[in-house]
Formats: structure tokens, sequence, C-alpha cells
């Protein structure tokens, strides 16, 4: 099938190519190393019941919200800004300045993915005699004797590799790069995850971590747990990232959004979910409840000692950290992809071209996230209103940037641009295609998506601004 449609413009082979590609944007790191710590601290299955409410009523009514925007103007992300509302043209080229921001620091991570996978391959025995001292030296810091250095191989060699494996799928275009990568990786992906799952809930001890999981525990729920429950679902999405309407632009009219939003998000939400029975029954088994936690640290340090505690460690680690390279692949070409489709489109510019040039840059940009965690002190400014004026590392000032205000702020103005400028009359026309998908939710999703999902960003959004609270 031809790369282009009649028009001119990239498009997807077939339906399953973008529900994979999608799915593979949707799932990244955070379903991995931070749902499953977030879960636990919630209280086990009264977090998964309250991840999963938001997911049915407030992600997928913004996911399909960009799936209309881009499937109805065919155009990138500013494009389709213009087409809509015109004036809007600059709040179109924050969501692509966002994805440039996630990505810098996004494909540094890819990096230290690809780093652990040699590590544990070549070096298993330096990891696991220290695993904190080793995740410092990738960083730049002897925690032995006290001293920083420039981290060569944690800041240039194995990211510049992940870049240049993206960079190399992306010029390969929708259907020949992106789409085949994800057919392959997402089943691979899900392959690695359910036999580290199998592995983990056979452990001896790890029936308390499943009990644990299947069991609701509402004492631990607060408002915090829905905040962050909220801030979850949007990051996992790849919500506010210019990503979901790019990938809707190369959809064709013959598909039904509204049933591929849900596919989506089911498979996005079964993986996170999934995730967790992996890691918290392994925790459990291993290191205690105590040792479950969320993020890059305990995904390369803690993680270190349930692999060492674990018959065969060594070789489920490697799968462990090949589960998250397909992840981080999968959400990282995306995010490239979504710029890349508006620098060609604004631009006029060669897609190799504009995807190397973006991959560069972002790999110069993203070097200060990483050498900003331990090797240097470079700091950016941040403020809010219970902490005042304060001045984060670099790499957290960026997470924080994208996470607590750029995201919140770009999936609300696509609540706006579909609910109340374009009109949702108009955005449940474009699903249903003339009564070709009749939309039997068209009513709740026209109402969540003028009211409910952007009362529900802007709660996020004032969480970032006044309490400071991470969401993601």
């Amino acid at each position: 099938m031809s790369e282009k449609s009649s028009s001119g413009r990239a498009q997807w082979a077939s339906n399953l190519g973008f529900i994979l590609a999608a799915a593979g944007s949707a799932v990244g790191l955070g379903n991995i190393w931070k749902f499953p710590g977030k879960a636990y601290e919630g209280g086990g299955a009264a977090f998964l019941i309250i991840y999963l409410a938001i997911v049915a009523v407030i992600g997928t009514t913004v996911m399909l919200a960009e799936f209309v925007i881009g499937r109805h103007t065919q155009k990138d992300t500013i494009g389709s800004y213009a087409q809509l509302k015109p004036k809007w043209k600059g709040l179109g080229i924050l969501g692509v300045v966002t994805a440039f921001i996630i990505l810098a620091y996004y494909f540094q991570v890819g990096g230290w993915v690809m780093y652990y996978i040699y590590s544990y391959l070549f070096k298993s025995g330096e990891v696991l005699a220290n695993p904190l001292h080793y995740f410092y030296n990738m960083l730049g810091y002897d925690a032995v004797g006290g001293t920083t250095f420039f981290p060569v191989a944690g800041a240039i060699v194995f990211p510049f590799i992940f870049i240049a494996l993206n960079v190399i799928i992306v010029i390969g275009g929708v259907q020949k790069g992106i789409e085949k990568f994800n057919k392959i990786g997402m089943p691979a992906l899900f392959v690695l995850l359910v036999i580290l799952m199998v592995r983990s809930m056979t452990l001896p001890g790890a029936g308390a971590g499943i009990t644990y999981m299947l069991t609701p525990d509402f004492s631990k729920v607060t408002g915090e747990t829905f905040l962050v429950a909220l801030g979850q679902a949007f990051f996992s999405l790849s919500l506010g990232m210019s990503i979901m309407i790019t990938y809707g632009s190369y959809l064709k009219k013959e598909e039904n959004l509204a049933k591929n939003t849900a596919l989506v998000c089911g498979m996005d939400t079964l993986i996170a979910f999934l995730a967790a029975f992996m890691i918290i029954p392994a925790v459990f088994a291993t290191l205690g409840a105590e040792g479950v936690g969320k993020g890059g640290g305990f995904a390369f340090v803690a993680l270190a000692g349930v692999f060492q505690a674990m018959p065969g460690g060594v070789f489920f680690g490697v799968l462990f950290y090949l589960l998250l390279w397909f992840a981080a692949m999968t959400s990282a070409m995306s995010l490239l992809e979504g710029q890349v489709a508006a620098l060609t489109e604004q631009k006029n510019m060669d897609r190799k071209k504009a995807t190397i040039i973006l991959a560069g840059t972002m790999f110069l940009v993203g070097i200060f996230y990483t050498i900003s965690q331990a090797a240097f002190n470079i700091k950016g400014v941040w403020f809010d209103f219970t902490n005042g004026v304060t001045q984060p590392v670099m790499g957290d000032f960026m997470e924080f940037l994208t996470d607590r205000l750029l995201i919140p702020i770009n999936a609300l103005t696509a609540c706006l641009l579909a609910g109340w400028i374009w009109g949702a009359k108009n955005g449940v026309a474009e699903i249903e295609q003339g009564g070709k998908f009749p939309f039997k939710l068209g009513g709740a999703w026209s109402a969540s998506v003028k009211f409910i999902a952007p009362i529900a960003i802007a709660i996020i959004i004032l969480a970032g601004i006044i309490m400071g609270k991470m969401i993601s």
C-alpha cells in the first residue's frame, strides 16, 4: 500500500498499525517504573480502580479529542490549530516545543536503559556489587572517592546510540519506519512483560504482593491519590505532547475513531496493570514491602536487589531492561515524529534533514539533563506558591516544566479547541462519518470534553502552581 494518501500526505498502512503505534506511544517508561510504585502507595487495588475510572472518563475524552482534531484537519499539530483557530497557532507551537523538551531528556534516559542492558550482559558483577554506586558512576559521580567527572557513557555514547536508532526508524517514514517497528516492538514488549510477571508471581513470598494488589485499601486514598492518578493517566497516555494529533492526522476516514481510542487506552492501561503485578510481587518477595519505589532510581538501583535475590537474576535483569527499551523506543519515536511532521509541513523541509536536525539539537540539550544529576551543579528556576522560588537541578526543572505545566496546558487547549472553538458537535460528526460509525456516547463525550476534562486538567495545573506537586 502507498505510504501516502491521494492528497500526498503520509498515512497508516493498516488500522492495526495505527493502534499499535498509538499504544506504543502511550506505553512508556512511566508505565513500567512509575505506575507500580504509585499503585502501591495508593492502596493497591484501590488505586487501580481510581486510575481505571479516570482513564475511562477523562483519558479517553482527551485522547479522542486529539485524534478528532488530527484526522479532521489531516495536518500536524501546528497546522491543525491554525486551521481550526488561526489565533491559536501559537498554542500548536507550544505542543511541539513541549515534545522537544520531553524528548531531549527522554533520549538520555533511553540511553541509560541501553547502558544497563550492556551492563547486565557484560558487567553484571559490578552492577550487583553496589547498584547505587554503579548508577552514580553512570551519571558522573564517584561515590567512593567523592569526585565528579563528565559521564561520557551515560550522557554521550549510549544516548547517541538510542537516538540514532530512533532517527533511522523515523526517517523510514510512517509505514516503513514507525508502523513496521511497532508491529514487532509492541508484541515483543507484551511477551517480555508476561514472562517477567509470571516469574515474579511465582517467586517464594510473592503471594503477599499479589494479595496487596488485589485488595483495595481505601485507608491510603487521599485527595492527593486522585491527583497522582490523574497526572499519571495524562502522562502515560501521551496526551498534551502533539503526538496523538499527529498520529490521528495519518488515519483514514474509514476507521472508527471511538473504537480505536478505547483500544489504545485499554492496551496502555492493561500494560500498566501487568507492570504492577510484575514489580510489586517481586519486590515483596525479595526486598520486602518497604523496598517498593518509583522512578529511575528505583528502576536502576533498587531493582538490582530484586535480580540479585532472584534465581537467574542476571538473565531476568536483561529481559527487564529490554522491556524498558521497547517501551522507551515506541514512545521516543512518536515524540520525534510529532516534531518532524511539524517541521516538514510548516517549513517544507526534507524529512531526513528535519529528523537529523531535531534529533541532533535534542541530543545536545539532553546532555545537560544527565550531567546535572550528579556531575555538575547546573540548575533551573522554578516557582510555586508553597515553596516559593526554588532552584531545582536542570534535570528536575525540565520535568517540572513539562509535567506540571506544559502537558496539562496542551491537553486543556485541545479540549477547548475540540469542545468549544470548533465545537463538540463537529467532533461527533467527524467520529461518526455520516452515520457510518454511530457514536452512542456522543453526548457524554461532548459533556466531558467541554466541562469534566477541562476542570480536571485545571486542577492539575493549579496543583503544580500552588502546591508544587508532581503529577507524573
